[in-house]
């Protein structure tokens, strides 16, 4: 059987060729075999499929409708064959060249950049090239290898795979709490002092997402300072601004040192999960595929910051819990 195939095989090639190339003589030479070893390959090939593949004349070599149609079905089997054989060679090659890279600033910040120094030593013959933006990237448009996004992927141009939860909580300082109380549930937190996000590409302020009895609340708080970039809010915080809400992973350092506290994280809401897009024609590609393999590490489930916060909460003082309002 397996025998069998090779033989058809054989045939769609040398038919193939001789189709276009416009004789058996030119396609025997460029396979580096008989003229009538190609002959009989292609006559085993019309005895197969019943059909006459080929209008055969002293002078010419013409494709016969049914030929022409076999050779369409032919010409994109051979094409999936050497794109296994692209993709198998790009696999065992060195990462190399230069990798460009997009994320959000504070991803890249927090995140990303710590960890690159770790990839480089790994991939020592590869240039990463990172642009950090909340500026959407059209990555076909632009040349960029691999994107970050905080969102869900909408772009059917791009494979996407899902890194982590974006999740967002309320944030604040040990001193302020220590002096107005810790809130209960979110509908408090409107006798509290807000601290609040403004999106620079929209002017817009950020709305505070919390899941309540399975069902998420969100609204815009009354904030007496607002700030458009996220940094600037987690610092101002643990300043003893007042509460704020923020991504995980950029209060992490801050919760680390014992400069901010969860606030009502029982409610924290997972809005959007990060995600690793980058174009279908870079599939293959072996710097995108050690890259998006990296940022498994780099992400990994669950993340080091969410389980910080998660053990953080978890050891708030029971006395914390109901301070009083003065």
């Amino acid at each position: 059987m397996e025998q069998i195939i090779v033989e058809r095989l054989t045939g769609l090639i040398a038919f193939a060729r001789a189709a276009s190339l416009g004789s058996y003589t030119a396609a025997a030479r460029s396979l580096a075999v008989s003229p009538s070893a190609v002959s009989k390959s292609i006559q085993r090939l019309e005895q197969h499929f019943g059909l006459r593949l080929f209008s055969r004349t002293t002078r010419s070599l013409t494709l016969t409708p049914e030929g022409r149609d076999l050779l369409e079905r032919t010409q994109r089997l051979l094409h999936e064959a050497e794109n296994i054989e692209q993709g198998v060679a790009a696999a065992r090659s060195e990462p190399s060249g230069t990798l460009k890279v997009t994320a959000p600033l504070p991803v890249g910040v927090h995140v990303l950049a710590p960890a690159l120094p770790a990839f480089r030593k790994r991939y020592p013959k590869l240039t990463v090239d990172v642009r950090l933006s909340d500026r959407y990237v059209d990555l076909i448009e632009e040349g960029v290898d691999v994107a970050i996004r905080a969102s869900n992927p909408g772009d059917t141009r791009l494979i996407a795979r899902q890194l982590a939860p974006h999740r967002i909580c309320a944030f604040a300082s040990p001193s302020y709490l220590a002096t107005r109380g810790m809130p209960q549930h979110p509908n408090e937190l409107l006798d509290h002092d807000c601290v609040n996000f403004r999106y620079q590409a929209t002017g817009l302020e950020a709305q505070w997402p919390f899941l309540v009895g399975g069902k998420l609340m969100e609204f815009v708080p009354k904030a007496g300072l607002i700030l458009d970039v996220s940094d600037a809010v987690a610092t101002a915080l643990a300043a003893g601004a007042g509460i704020g809400i923020s991504a995980t992973y950029i209060a992490a350092p801050y919760v680390r040192r014992g400069e901010l506290v969860p606030v009502l994280y029982e409610y924290a809401y997972d809005r959007f999960h990060l995600h690793a897009l980058w174009p279908e024609s870079r599939r293959s590609n072996p710097a995108v595929k050690a890259f998006v393999a990296f940022l498994q590490d780099v992400f990994p489930s669950p993340t080091p910051w969410d389980t910080l916060m998660e053990s953080r909460a978890s050891q708030r003082p029971a006395s914390s819990k109901k301070a009083s309002s003065g």
